[in-house]
Protein backbone atom coordinates (compact mmCIF):
# COMPACT_ATOMS: atom_id res chain seq x y z
CA UNK A 1 0.00 0.00 0.00
CA UNK A 2 1.54 3.44 -0.85
CA UNK A 3 2.14 5.92 1.90
CA UNK A 4 -0.66 7.72 2.55
CA UNK A 5 1.23 10.67 3.66
CA UNK A 6 2.58 11.25 0.13
CA UNK A 7 0.84 13.17 -2.04
CA UNK A 8 0.77 10.73 -4.78
CA UNK A 9 -1.26 8.51 -2.69
CA UNK A 10 -4.32 11.43 -2.53
CA UNK A 11 -7.21 12.36 -4.47
CA UNK A 12 -6.27 14.82 -7.05
CA UNK A 13 -7.93 17.43 -5.04
CA UNK A 14 -5.23 20.45 -7.00
CA UNK A 15 -6.77 19.76 -10.15
CA UNK A 16 -10.72 20.04 -8.78
CA UNK A 17 -9.29 23.09 -7.13
CA UNK A 18 -7.89 24.60 -10.16
CA UNK A 19 -11.14 24.04 -12.28
CA UNK A 20 -12.97 25.61 -9.56
CA UNK A 21 -10.64 29.05 -9.48
CA UNK A 22 -12.05 30.07 -12.82
CA UNK A 23 -15.33 30.58 -11.32
CA UNK A 24 -14.45 32.89 -8.46
CA UNK A 25 -15.76 36.20 -8.21
CA UNK A 26 -16.58 39.07 -5.87
CA UNK A 27 -19.59 37.15 -4.93
CA UNK A 28 -17.90 34.06 -4.01
CA UNK A 29 -15.16 35.68 -2.40
CA UNK A 30 -17.52 37.79 -0.13
CA UNK A 31 -19.22 34.13 0.74
CA UNK A 32 -16.18 33.20 1.50
CA UNK A 33 -14.96 36.22 4.30
CA UNK A 34 -18.32 35.90 5.28
CA UNK A 35 -17.60 31.96 6.68
CA UNK A 36 -13.97 33.33 7.84
CA UNK A 37 -15.80 35.65 9.96
CA UNK A 38 -18.29 32.87 11.19
CA UNK A 39 -15.46 31.69 13.00
CA UNK A 40 -12.84 34.61 13.48
CA UNK A 41 -14.23 38.07 14.38
CA UNK A 42 -12.96 40.75 12.48
CA UNK A 43 -11.04 42.17 15.63
CA UNK A 44 -9.52 39.03 15.92
CA UNK A 45 -8.43 39.11 12.34
CA UNK A 46 -7.05 42.81 11.78
CA UNK A 47 -3.40 43.07 12.55
CA UNK A 48 -2.75 39.67 12.87
CA UNK A 49 -0.60 36.73 11.15
CA UNK A 50 -2.26 34.06 9.31
CA UNK A 51 -1.25 30.46 8.07
CA UNK A 52 -3.46 28.68 6.02
CA UNK A 53 -2.94 25.11 5.96
CA UNK A 54 -4.37 22.99 2.81
CA UNK A 55 -5.04 26.88 0.68
CA UNK A 56 -6.52 24.66 -2.24
CA UNK A 57 -7.50 27.36 -4.49
CA UNK A 58 -6.55 30.32 -1.89
CA UNK A 59 -9.91 31.82 -1.54
CA UNK A 60 -9.33 31.99 1.64
CA UNK A 61 -6.40 33.00 2.18
CA UNK A 62 -7.74 35.46 -0.60
CA UNK A 63 -10.51 36.25 2.23
CA UNK A 64 -7.89 36.36 5.54
CA UNK A 65 -5.93 39.13 3.66
CA UNK A 66 -9.36 41.29 2.73
CA UNK A 67 -10.11 41.18 6.02
CA UNK A 68 -7.56 42.26 7.84
CA UNK A 69 -4.47 40.37 8.23
CA UNK A 70 -0.77 41.56 7.74
CA UNK A 71 0.50 38.26 6.35
CA UNK A 72 -0.67 35.03 4.89
CA UNK A 73 1.56 32.05 4.48
CA UNK A 74 -0.36 29.85 2.14
CA UNK A 75 0.28 26.01 2.33
CA UNK A 76 -0.51 22.76 0.67
CA UNK A 77 1.02 19.01 -0.52
CA UNK A 78 -0.34 19.37 -4.00
CA UNK A 79 1.53 21.50 -6.43
CA UNK A 80 -1.35 22.03 -8.54
CA UNK A 81 -3.17 23.79 -5.36
CA UNK A 82 0.04 25.73 -5.11
CA UNK A 83 0.52 27.36 -8.11
CA UNK A 84 -3.65 27.78 -8.58
CA UNK A 85 -3.40 29.61 -5.11
CA UNK A 86 -0.28 31.92 -6.35
CA UNK A 87 -2.71 32.77 -9.25
CA UNK A 88 -5.67 33.81 -7.21
CA UNK A 89 -3.84 36.27 -5.00
CA UNK A 90 -1.50 37.70 -7.73
CA UNK A 91 -4.71 38.84 -9.56
CA UNK A 92 -6.68 39.99 -6.41
CA UNK A 93 -4.66 40.89 -3.61
CA UNK A 94 -3.57 44.78 -3.63
CA UNK A 95 -0.10 45.60 -3.66
CA UNK A 96 0.20 46.30 0.10
CA UNK A 97 -0.89 43.11 1.08
CA UNK A 98 2.01 40.66 2.43
CA UNK A 99 1.47 37.04 1.33
CA UNK A 100 3.50 33.91 0.69
CA UNK A 101 2.67 30.78 -0.82
CA UNK A 102 5.27 27.43 -0.20
CA UNK A 103 4.53 23.66 -1.48
CA UNK A 104 5.13 21.81 2.01
CA UNK A 105 2.91 19.02 3.73
CA UNK A 106 1.13 19.94 7.26
CA UNK A 107 3.92 16.75 8.40
CA UNK A 108 7.53 19.17 7.69
CA UNK A 109 5.80 22.56 8.18
CA UNK A 110 7.24 22.45 12.07
CA UNK A 111 10.89 21.68 10.63
CA UNK A 112 10.26 23.96 7.73
CA UNK A 113 8.23 26.61 9.35
CA UNK A 114 10.21 28.74 11.78
CA UNK A 115 7.27 31.36 12.61
CA UNK A 116 4.43 30.79 14.69
CA UNK A 117 1.40 32.64 13.78
CA UNK A 118 -1.57 34.02 15.39
CA UNK A 119 -4.04 31.96 13.52
CA UNK A 120 -3.40 28.86 12.21
CA UNK A 121 -6.71 27.99 9.74
CA UNK A 122 -7.15 24.00 7.91
CA UNK A 123 -10.61 23.57 6.68
CA UNK A 124 -11.50 20.61 5.30
CA UNK A 125 -8.00 19.58 5.25
CA UNK A 126 -6.76 16.98 7.92
CA UNK A 127 -8.73 14.63 7.67
CA UNK A 128 -7.05 13.68 4.30
CA UNK A 129 -3.53 13.59 5.13
CA UNK A 130 -3.34 10.01 6.36
CA UNK A 131 -2.58 10.69 10.35
CA UNK A 132 -5.24 13.39 11.05
CA UNK A 133 -4.02 13.23 14.77
CA UNK A 134 -0.32 13.55 13.69
CA UNK A 135 -1.49 16.54 11.44
CA UNK A 136 -3.34 18.22 14.39
CA UNK A 137 -0.37 17.66 16.67
CA UNK A 138 1.48 19.21 13.60
CA UNK A 139 -0.23 22.29 13.59
CA UNK A 140 -0.71 23.28 16.94
CA UNK A 141 2.85 23.96 16.58
CA UNK A 142 2.46 27.25 14.37
CA UNK A 143 0.11 28.67 16.57
CA UNK A 144 1.45 31.40 18.50
CA UNK A 145 0.63 31.58 22.69
CA UNK A 146 -2.92 32.74 22.92
CA UNK A 147 -3.17 32.42 19.22
CA UNK A 148 -6.37 30.66 17.37
CA UNK A 149 -6.25 27.00 15.73
CA UNK A 150 -9.31 27.08 13.35
CA UNK A 151 -10.33 23.84 12.58
CA UNK A 152 -13.07 21.90 10.31
CA UNK A 153 -13.23 18.26 10.32
CA UNK A 154 -15.40 15.82 9.26
CA UNK A 155 -17.97 14.18 11.26
CA UNK A 156 -17.92 10.33 11.99
CA UNK A 157 -20.79 8.58 10.70
CA UNK A 158 -22.17 4.55 10.55
CA UNK A 159 -21.35 5.09 6.70
CA UNK A 160 -17.70 6.23 7.38
CA UNK A 161 -16.34 2.76 6.89
CA UNK A 162 -18.31 2.61 3.91
CA UNK A 163 -17.26 5.71 2.42
CA UNK A 164 -13.41 5.43 2.93
CA UNK A 165 -13.59 2.29 0.41
CA UNK A 166 -15.94 3.98 -1.64
CA UNK A 167 -13.44 7.07 -1.86
CA UNK A 168 -10.36 5.24 -2.20
CA UNK A 169 -12.19 3.56 -5.38
CA UNK A 170 -12.70 6.97 -6.91
CA UNK A 171 -9.27 8.12 -6.29
CA UNK A 172 -7.47 5.23 -8.66
CA UNK A 173 -9.98 4.33 -10.91
CA UNK A 174 -10.56 6.07 -14.73
CA UNK A 175 -12.11 9.48 -15.00
CA UNK A 176 -15.23 7.98 -16.73
CA UNK A 177 -16.17 6.15 -13.54
CA UNK A 178 -15.41 8.53 -11.96
CA UNK A 179 -18.13 11.27 -13.75
CA UNK A 180 -20.77 8.12 -13.67
CA UNK A 181 -20.20 7.54 -9.58
CA UNK A 182 -21.03 11.78 -9.67
CA UNK A 183 -23.81 11.01 -11.62
CA UNK A 184 -25.64 8.17 -9.68
CA UNK A 185 -24.83 10.28 -6.78
CA UNK A 186 -26.42 13.43 -7.86
CA UNK A 187 -29.40 11.54 -8.90
CA UNK A 188 -30.17 9.41 -5.52
CA UNK A 189 -29.23 12.95 -3.89
CA UNK A 190 -31.88 14.56 -6.00
CA UNK A 191 -34.53 11.62 -4.90
CA UNK A 192 -33.54 12.12 -1.59
CA UNK A 193 -34.74 15.86 -1.95
CA UNK A 194 -38.12 15.22 -3.50
CA UNK A 195 -38.79 12.62 -1.05
CA UNK A 196 -38.19 15.34 1.78
CA UNK A 197 -40.25 18.14 -0.15
CA UNK A 198 -36.60 20.27 -0.79
CA UNK A 199 -36.21 21.77 -3.86
CA UNK A 200 -32.75 20.55 -5.21
CA UNK A 201 -32.14 23.01 -7.79
CA UNK A 202 -32.73 26.10 -5.08
CA UNK A 203 -29.97 24.25 -3.39
CA UNK A 204 -27.98 23.64 -6.15
CA UNK A 205 -28.25 27.32 -7.54
CA UNK A 206 -27.50 28.76 -3.81
CA UNK A 207 -24.75 26.47 -3.18
CA UNK A 208 -22.29 29.60 -3.75
CA UNK A 209 -23.31 30.73 -0.29
CA UNK A 210 -21.80 28.07 1.60
CA UNK A 211 -18.19 30.24 1.96
CA UNK A 212 -18.35 30.72 -2.09
CA UNK A 213 -17.91 26.97 -3.09
CA UNK A 214 -19.42 25.01 -6.30
CA UNK A 215 -21.83 22.06 -6.09
CA UNK A 216 -19.87 20.21 -8.80
CA UNK A 217 -16.68 20.61 -7.24
CA UNK A 218 -17.39 19.64 -3.36
CA UNK A 219 -19.31 16.92 -4.89
CA UNK A 220 -16.44 15.37 -6.70
CA UNK A 221 -13.85 16.69 -3.72
CA UNK A 222 -16.60 14.55 -1.30
CA UNK A 223 -16.02 11.35 -3.75
CA UNK A 224 -13.03 11.24 -3.81
CA UNK A 225 -11.54 12.64 -0.72
CA UNK A 226 -9.10 9.58 0.25
CA UNK A 227 -7.29 9.57 2.33
CA UNK A 228 -10.17 9.72 4.26
CA UNK A 229 -10.59 10.30 8.53
CA UNK A 230 -13.34 11.28 10.90
CA UNK A 231 -13.89 12.38 14.53
CA UNK A 232 -16.63 13.61 16.65
CA UNK A 233 -17.10 16.59 18.71
CA UNK A 234 -16.28 15.12 22.12
CA UNK A 235 -13.03 13.21 20.43
CA UNK A 236 -12.14 16.50 19.13
CA UNK A 237 -12.23 18.57 22.23
CA UNK A 238 -10.56 16.23 24.37
CA UNK A 239 -8.09 15.58 22.05
CA UNK A 240 -7.08 19.18 22.32
CA UNK A 241 -7.38 20.00 25.46
CA UNK A 242 -4.66 17.62 25.88
CA UNK A 243 -2.42 19.45 23.26
CA UNK A 244 -3.17 22.14 25.53
CA UNK A 245 -5.97 24.35 23.53
CA UNK A 246 -9.30 25.56 25.18
CA UNK A 247 -12.28 25.13 22.93
CA UNK A 248 -13.83 29.16 22.04
CA UNK A 249 -16.21 28.19 19.32
CA UNK A 250 -17.39 25.25 17.38
CA UNK A 251 -20.05 25.21 14.55
CA UNK A 252 -21.95 21.22 14.90
CA UNK A 253 -24.42 19.91 12.64
CA UNK A 254 -27.00 16.96 13.82
CA UNK A 255 -24.99 13.68 13.60
CA UNK A 256 -26.65 11.32 10.77
CA UNK A 257 -26.38 8.39 9.25
CA UNK A 258 -23.80 9.77 6.79
CA UNK A 259 -25.76 7.66 3.67
CA UNK A 260 -24.87 10.97 1.60
CA UNK A 261 -21.23 11.50 3.10
CA UNK A 262 -20.65 13.90 6.48
CA UNK A 263 -20.07 17.10 6.68
CA UNK A 264 -17.46 19.10 8.07
CA UNK A 265 -17.90 20.23 12.06
CA UNK A 266 -16.41 23.83 12.93
CA UNK A 267 -13.89 24.45 15.69
CA UNK A 268 -11.72 27.03 16.81
CA UNK A 269 -9.45 26.80 19.62
CA UNK A 270 -7.51 28.55 21.82
CA UNK A 271 -3.60 28.04 22.84
CA UNK A 272 -3.59 28.48 26.80
CA UNK A 273 -0.45 30.63 28.26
Amino acid sequence: MKNLKTVESHFAFGENWSEYSALIDDVKIQEAEKGLLRLVDQKQLTGKTFLDIGCGSGLHSLAALRLGVTKVLATDIDHESVTTTKNVLQKYVLPAMQYEVQEVSVFDLPNKVSEKFDIVYSWGVLHHTGDMYQAIKDATQLVKSDGLLVLALYRKTPMCGTWRRIKRWYTYTTDKRQQTARQVYIFLKKIRFKLSGRDFNAYKENYYNSRGMSFEHDVHDWMGGYPYESITPEETESFMQTLGFELIKKNVHASGFGLFGSGCDEFVFKKML
